[in-house]
C-alpha cells in the first residue's frame, strides 16, 4: 500500500437497502448509510422525512420492511436486550425521563435491567455519569420535574451513558432549549465525543448543531439520503438540501462555526 493511500475506517453501523413503509406511504427506499467508529454524524431532513424511524431503525428498535442494519456485522435484530443496551445508548426526544424516578433512579434503571451489579456499585456509576453530563451529585436525589430543560437533557445523556455504550443515538438532543443551554449540550457531545471516543449520531434539524461538531451530515431527501460535509452540501443544487443550507437560519449557524473554531 502507498505510503499516501488513504485507509478507510471499517463502519462500525452499516444500513443497507432499507425499506420502511407505512401503509402504502414509503418513508425511505433503498436507503443505505455507514456510519464510521468515533465520528459524529448528523442525520437531517424536512418534516416527513422519517429521521426518527430511521434512528428506531438504527437501533434495532424498529424492523424495516427490506433490507438490514448490521453493527460490526452482526444483525442489530439479532442483539440480546442486554448485548444492545451495552453497546447502544439512545437520548430520546424530551429527555423521556420517568417522573416516578430520582435522576439517579433514571441513571441506574439500564443497570438493574441488563447487570448483576450491587445497588452500591450501581449508585457509584450514577453519580460518575451525572459527573460526565456536567451535573452536580446532588441533582441525583432530584425528580425530572425540579429540573431545567438542559438539566433534564443532561440527565438523559447520563443515562444513556450507563452501560458505556460504544454509540450514542441521539434525537433532537437541543430542542426546545435556549441558545446557551444549545451551545452547552453541543459542547458536552464534543467532550464525550473526545473523551471517551464514543460515536455519536445525531438527528437534529439545527444547523448550529450541524455545522459547528458534526463532522458529516446525511440529509434524508427523496426517500433516500445524501451524505457529506456541511461544505460540500452547502454546494448541492438539489433544491431541497440547498435551501436549507442556504436559508435564513444557515448563516447564523456559519458565524457559530467559525466563532468555535476561532474563525
Amino acid at each position: 500500500m502507498s505510503a499516501r493511500a488513504k485507509v478507510v475506517a471499517k463502519p462500525i453501523l452499516s444500513a443497507r437497502g432499507i425499506v420502511n413503509r407505512f401503509g402504502t406511504q414509503v418513508v425511505h427506499d433503498q436507503l443505505s448509510l455507514d456510519i464510521l467508529p468515533g465520528e459524529i454524524i448528523g442525520i437531517a431532513g424536512g418534516s416527513g422525512s422519517g429521521k426518527s424511524v430511521l434512528l428506531k431503525t438504527l437501533t434495532g428498535l424498529h424492523r424495516p420492511d427490506a433490507g438490514e442494519v448490521l453493527f460490526n456485522g452482526k444483525a442489530v435484530e439479532s442483539l440480546g436486550s442486554a448485548e444492545r443496551a451495552s453497546l447502544i445508548g439512545v437520548l430520546f426526544q424530551q429527555g423521556a425521563l420517568f417522573s416516578s424516578l430520582s435522576v439517579a433512579q433514571n441513571i441506574m434503571l439500564p443497570m438493574r435491567e441488563h447487570t448483576a451489579l450491587p445497588a452500591k456499585d450501581q449508585e457509584q456509576l450514577a453519580a460518575m455519569k451525572l459527573a460526565l453530563a456536567g451535573l452536580p451529585a446532588e441533582t441525583g436525589i432530584k425528580f425530572p420535574s425540579m429540573l431545567s430543560g438542559g438539566m433534564v437533557k443532561r440527565a438523559a445523556f447520563a443515562r444513556a451513558l450507563a452501560l458505556d455504550p460504544r454509540i450514542l443515538f441521539l434525537d433532537e438532543p437541543t430542542s426546545d432549549l435556549d441558545p446557551i443551554a444549545a451551545s452547552g449540550i453541543d459542547a458536552l457531545i464534543r467532550q464525550l465525543n473526545v473523551s471517551l471516543g464514543v460515536t455519536v449520531v445525531i438527528v437534529t434539524h439545527d444547523l448550529t448543531t450541524l455545522f459547528t461538531i458534526c463532522g458529516r451530515i446525511a440529509v434524508l431527501v427523496d426517500k433516500m439520503v445524501t451524505v457529506d460535509t456541511a461544505d460540500k452540501l452547502m454546494k448541492s443544487d438539489h433544491p431541497w438540501i440547498h435551501d436549507f443550507f442556504h436559508g435564513p437560519r444557515a448563516a447564523g449557524a456559519m458565524h457559530a462555526r467559525g466563532t468555535a473554531h476561532g474563525n
